[in-house]
């Protein structure tokens, strides 16, 4: 009996056609969004250059990122077919959500980057403000004066915070943790301003009336970041198993040794990531410096002798301020701005640093 076979030609080896599959390849989005903002972006700067307005990279990017999503459906309907092309509908509606959330945080890095870049010089990092009226001049003095009224704010607040979570998770208990609780809740509401009154008054009090000191801005801040401290700790401690604590218990460990060799190990990324954004929520702070610490174009390092300035401070007074050249003065405000952000940026990378490099190992 002979038997015809269906000879077909082999396909091993070749590629794949993604087209014949029915599958857009995974890299199409991406470059229809980049060619939909790149659009948009030509577009936009016709505009700008036509009218002699600002480049707008918020309609950049909102425009850019709705002809992606037209443009995207429209070929999956294409080649997918209906029911991927809803899908990815539905998920570049959710993206564009996203991004419309980013858009206010988007022009303001944009608008700070692109207005302090000038002045952003090592001259701004290695000069002060002292006998400058116009052009040149930096914020050494201002830099200088943020970092050790922050650092010293950071040595006051972090074992005070740290302690009293220990307290209320491991030891609180009755009338006593209560009302620890609630007046850390009423702290983590006070205005900014009132801790600066507060430091202003305590320390007139000592040393008279009118006494501005990087000491008093230094308290100020601390005021501000222990209730900051004391929630992110106690929930990161409340995190922390308890049968972790019974295995150490029953192996005879008294619970000071537990606490410090059990619990915190087991929190220590948690607690060091809550502390560096209570830092980076404390830095840009201006009310409560300006009455603590008070303004100043010297360079100081002594906290306890004089007044401090500080880069939030010194953005508001350059640009509130303005000398016979404007501009001079405008530059010297944007570029304080893109480095106070940088420094944020730095805390809060390093946080993810310390956080990762701390985090419990889960596997063997």
């Amino acid at each position: 009996m002979t038997t015809t076979l269906d000879r077909r030609p082999s396909t091993q080896g070749d590629p794949l056609n993604v087209y014949s599959s029915g599958r857009l390849p995974r890299w199409s989005p991406w470059v229809i969004l980049l060619a939909s903002i790149a659009t948009f972006a030509a577009i936009f700067a016709l505009v700008a250059a036509s009218d002699g307005s600002d480049f707008s990279i918020v309609g950049t990017v909102f425009f850019g990122f709705v002809l992606s999503t037209a443009v995207l459906v429209v070929v999956s309907r294409m080649v997918e077919g209906s029911r991927q092309s809803i899908d990815r509908l539905v998920t570049s509606l959710v993206v564009l959500a996203f991004v419309i959330a980013l858009l206010p945080l988007i022009s303001l890095v944009f608008t700070v980057v692109s207005n302090g870049l000038p002045r952003f010089d090592l001259e701004f990092f290695t000069f002060s403000m002292r006998n400058i009226v116009g052009e040149g001049g930096g914020a050494v003095h201002a830099i200088v004066g943020t970092l050790l009224m922050t650092g010293t704010a950071a040595l006051i607040s972090i074992p005070i915070g740290l302690m009293t979570s220990i307290y209320l998770v491991e030891y609180g208990r009755g009338r006593l943790a209560r009302s620890i609780t609630f007046f850390v809740d009423v702290m983590t509401g006070i205005p900014s301003i009132v801790a600066g009154l507060f430091a202003y008054a305590v320390f007139s009090a000592l040393l008279g009336p009118g006494e501005r000191l990087g000491l008093a801005g230094a308290m100020a801040l601390a005021v501000l970041m222990i209730p900051v401290v004391v929630r992110s700790s106690e929930e990161m401690l409340r995190l922390v198993p308890n049968e972790l604590r019974e295995a150490a218990f029953a192996l005879g460990v008294p619970k000071w040794l537990m606490i410090l060799k059990v619990v915190l190990p087991t929190s220590i990324a948690g607690i060091t990531t809550g502390i560096m954004l209570s830092i980076a929520r404390v830095i840009g702070e201006t009310a409560p410096l300006l009455i603590a610490a008070g303004f100043t174009n010297n360079l100081n390092y002594d906290l306890t002798e004089g007044r401090m300035q500080s880069l939030p401070v010194f953005v508001y007074t350059s640009y509130i301020s303005q000398g016979t050249d404007a501009q001079a003065y405008l530059d010297r405000a944007w570029a304080g701005a893109l480095t106070l952000i940088l420094i944020v940026m730095i805390l809060n990378l390093l946080a993810r640093f310390i956080a990762r490099q701390f985090a419990p190992k889960l596997g063997r």
